[in-house]
């Protein structure tokens, strides 16, 4: 049957690109999920030895996927698989409840109302985000820590999810094409080539072009 040219056209569904760090929380939860996870002793002993990193990485000379890489396999590493998993979810539900921002889950709401594909695409990990988003009927593409034999290697399990492999991510599980349009929300450099694959770009909760 043929559309009246006058009538409204259907709205096709969107996708909605959401970093979490810093965008949909108030503030990163890397160094929060550390401090959470790792025991007090060794947390103390990595403060200092790996100060010098932290201290190049504040001032813009050494990058984060290099900081976190070190920091996860000094504090990580043969930690059980089944303890840490145990910690995400235990992060999930007493820590990140505190630091969501409201009119991000506001913009997730809104974007669900118009039945439009919602994904976090974050470096944080999925052992604690699994549950987040599950609970928020969100899809997820997130970095994972790798494990052997039961244990943690202190490794991440292939890429960290930033900058490029953000991209990788979303382009590997849909076709942007079939969207009328990608809404990409970040904070940060690490979200720009995510932002740049979108026509609706929010950074830092402003809209840019």
């Amino acid at each position: 049957m043929m559309r009246d040219r006058h009538s409204p056209r259907l709205r096709m569904p969107d996708l909605a690109l959401f970093d979490f760090d810093g965008t949909i929380t108030t503030r990163e939860t890397f160094p929060d999920f550390m401090r959470f996870a790792v025991p007090p002793t060794r947390l103390a002993i990595g403060k200092v030895l790996l100060a010098p990193l932290i201290a190049g990485y504040r001032i813009g000379a050494i990058p984060g996927v290099r900081v976190r890489a070190r920091i996860v396999r000094f504090g990580m590493r043969g930690m059980a698989e089944a303890h840490y998993l145990e910690l995400g979810r235990r992060f999930a539900n007493e820590v990140l409840p505190g630091v969501i921002r409201a009119e991000a889950l506001d913009r997730v709401a809104w974007h669900r109302r118009h039945g439009d594909e919602v994904v976090v695409v974050s470096g944080g990990f999925d052992a604690y985000l699994v549950h987040w988003c599950a609970a928020h009927g969100l899809a997820l593409a997130c970095s994972s820590l790798e494990a052997r034999d039961g244990h943690l290697t202190g490794d991440y399990r292939g890429a960290q999810c930033v900058r490029e492999e953000k991209v990788r991510r979303v382009r590997e599980s849909y076709d942007l094409a079939a969207f009328d349009h990608i809404h990409a929300y970040g904070d940060t450099k690490e979200d720009l080539e995510m932002l740049r694959i979108a026509n609706r770009r929010y950074y830092q909760w402003r809209e840019v072009a």
